[in-house]
């Protein structure tokens, strides 16, 4: 069942927002009914923006938004049916968070990821700038822009992407660079590490957290793709949020007209598969132990490794402290907690 706005206030203030009584822009979140883009949305509320959702729920949902956000459900490699979301919205600025994100369908089908994630940011841009809206914030990716890297990597990192999909977060940054600098546009591209939480899709190749709170719960043994030993910087989902809200709607120096700023958002501290999946299993056998299965979980499954996987990526988020006065606020044990929690009771 939809939430309600205060609702979406309420859970947004609990995730640690704190937002000033007066705003009113006018926000249109792409992919905003998934996993990253619902907990955007409910940040936009809570700071008394209004938001609408463009998403063709290919793996978001409605039940993710509050009743009363608009949601067009809208393809947006569709150039025409983008062009209509715009007109009728009108928004103030853009967080663009719709988009193929599988790295391994990536390498299967490279044609389908830039048809999305080129074609459609394209497609995106172009409207922005025929309704006039003000700034672009774009999910870049951090975790496949750099390539394999065993210390936490800053922006001035050389670009040494390896999939499609890193190909397409990096020429995604070049298309923003180009609109900013033609049109006038305030461009933002955060490149996230590897974002995870409550809402996140366990269907499909994305997302490991989910997939594992999922098996554990019922009781299936996780799998692991190849030995478990590629390691991410794993960030909690609502404090990408809270990045998005302020590169949205602050009045920051660095966010001008005509430029692109491109920041880093992760924890610079590195998990490997294995090690992950130890703290949700521990995280889920407590839950289950709490509801009277004494049960062990089962120990993780091995298969074989995944084409375009890295080995080792970290981000170093440095400058989106001092540009955004943005830092990670939850830890990767309590926030696999709070994930498991939610998976539990959802």
């Amino acid at each position: 069942m939809p939430i309600s706005t205060a609702a979406s206030r309420g859970r947004a203030l609990q995730a640690g927002f704190h937002f000033p009584p007066e705003a009113g822009m006018k926000i249109l979140v792409t992919g905003g009914a998934g996993f990253i883009g619902s907990h955007i949305v409910d940040a936009i509320l809570a700071a008394g923006h209004s938001a609408a959702v463009l998403d063709d729920l290919s793996s978001g949902s409605p039940a993710n938004l509050p009743a009363d956000v608009p949601l067009h459900v809208v393809d947006i490699a569709d150039a025409d049916a983008v062009e209509r979301t715009f007109a009728a919205e009108q928004p103030d600025a853009v967080c663009h968070q719709a988009a193929q994100m599988s790295v391994s369908r990536s390498v299967r089908e490279p044609a389908f990821d830039a048809r999305v994630n080129v074609m459609g940011l394209v497609n995106v841009l172009d409207a922005a700038v025929r309704h006039a809206a003000r700034r672009i914030v774009f999910a870049s990716s951090g975790g496949v822009l750099y390539g394999d890297v065993t210390t936490p990597a800053p922006e001035e990192t050389p670009a040494n992407p390896v999939s499609p999909y890193g190909i397409t977060k990096w020429v995604g940054e070049r298309y923003l660079e180009f609109y900013a600098r033609e049109h006038g546009l305030a461009t933002v591209a955060l490149r996230y590490s590897n974002v995870y939480g409550p809402r996140q899709n366990p269907h499909g190749e994305a997302g490991v957290v989910a997939i594992f709170c999922k098996r554990l719960l019922a009781g299936e043994a996780a799998r692991i793709n190849g030995d478990g030993r590629c390691v991410r910087d794993y960030v909690y989902g609502p404090d990408v949020a809270r990045a998005n809200l302020v590169s949205l709607t602050a009045d920051l120096p660095q966010v001008a007209p005509g430029t692109l700023t491109s920041l880093n958002i992760g924890t610079g501290l590195g998990t490997d598969v294995n090690e992950l999946e130890a703290m949700i299993r521990g995280a889920m056998q407590e839950l289950v132990a709490a509801r009277g299965r004494l049960a062990a979980l089962p120990q993780p499954e091995h298969g074989p490794g995944r084409a375009g996987d890295l080995r080792s990526n970290l981000v170093a988020a440095a400058q989106a402290a001092a540009v955004l006065g943005w830092r990670p606020a939850v830890g990767l044990a309590d926030g696999l907690a709070r994930t498991a929690a939610w998976f539990a009771t959802s």
